[in-house]
Parts: structure tokens; C-alpha cells; sequence
């Protein structure tokens, strides 16, 4: 099967959006926020795609993604929970990985997270000084739990 394997970290400077080598709006959906198995719609300039996604062991996770037609994407997103997720993905080369750096907007604007998907959970890699702590086993960082919970409501009491 085919796995993620990914950790995810917060910020702790600015200094990686002079790195930044490409950026691309994203609106997300889910169909299914169950833990044992999500099923998300991506919208991504014109590409479009089903990503599902098995129950996270450790870092990991079994990943199955495909495209879809853009007309299809566009209709399954109002069937999805909401809010959608809508953010801007920065793409950020350092030390032979691709960092990933998500821009949340709307209900989770604040919120600004790295990711790193590797080839094992034990793969060694260069950390870069705009990096902040590791929140890769804290649920509430996941875009399917940012879309049941968005970030500007964790102030207020659950």
C-alpha cells in the first residue's frame, strides 16, 4: 500500500518566505473525517484530486490518491463538511527535502505549519532555523480536524 510518512512542525520566523519557490491556492474538503479513514476533495489551480487516507500509525499513513475531473471536484466540494480549508501552499527546497509550508485563511488564518514527507519515519534531515516545535502527533494540526475545529476558535472554550 501505498504510505505517507510525514512530520509537521509550526514556525518560528518569517525567514523561509525568501526561499519560497512556488505558491499555489488550495481548497480542501472532506467527505469523511472518520479517523480510521479520511476522504478529502482538492482543488488546486486547475488540477483537481481524491485523496484517502488510512488511520495514522506513529507518522505514518496509508495514502491513496487520484485525479479528478475539475467539473467533478467542483461539485463535491458543497457536499463536504464545512468550512473548507483554504490555504496557500509555499514550496521551500532545504537540505535535499521539499518543505511544504501551509498559509491558512478564513477560519484558520493564524495558523501557518511545515511539512516534510520522508522516506522512513527515521529519516534524518537538515532542519532549518525558521523551524518551530514538531506538532506532528497533535490531531488538532490535521486539515481534517482544522475543518471540524479551525484554529481562531481554540481560544474559545470547546
Amino acid at each position: 500500500m501505498p504510505a505517507e510518512i510525514e512530520r509537521k512542525f509550526l514556525l518560528r520566523s518569517d525567514e523561509w518566505r525568501s526561499k519560497v519557490t512556488e505558491s499555489r491556492r488550495i481548497a480542501q474538503g472532506y467527505l469523511s473525517r472518520d479517523p480510521e479513514r479520511t476522504v478529502r476533495v482538492r482543488l488546486s489551480g486547475e488540477k483537481a484530486f481524491m485523496t484517502i487516507k488510512g488511520k495514522t500509525e506513529g507518522i505514518s499513513r496509508t495514502e491513496i490518491e487520484f485525479p479528478l475531473p475539475l467539473e467533478t471536484a467542483q461539485n463535491l466540494l458543497p457536499l463536504c463538511f464545512q468550512p473548507l480549508i483554504d490555504k496557500t501552499r509555499h514550496l521551500v527546497p532545504h537540505g535535499g527535502h521539499l518543505w511544504e509550508i501551509d498559509e491558512f485563511h478564513g477560519p484558520n488564518t493564524g495558523l501557518i505549519v511545515a511539512e516534510i514527507e520522508l522516506e522512513a519515519e527515521d529519516t534524518a534531515f537538515a532542519r532549518p532555523t525558521w523551524l518551530g516545535d514538531e506538532v506532528s502527533h497533535d490531531f488538532r494540526y490535521t486539515n481534517a480536524s482544522l475543518s471540524e475545529r479551525p484554529f481562531q476558535e481554540w481560544q474559545r472554550p470547546a
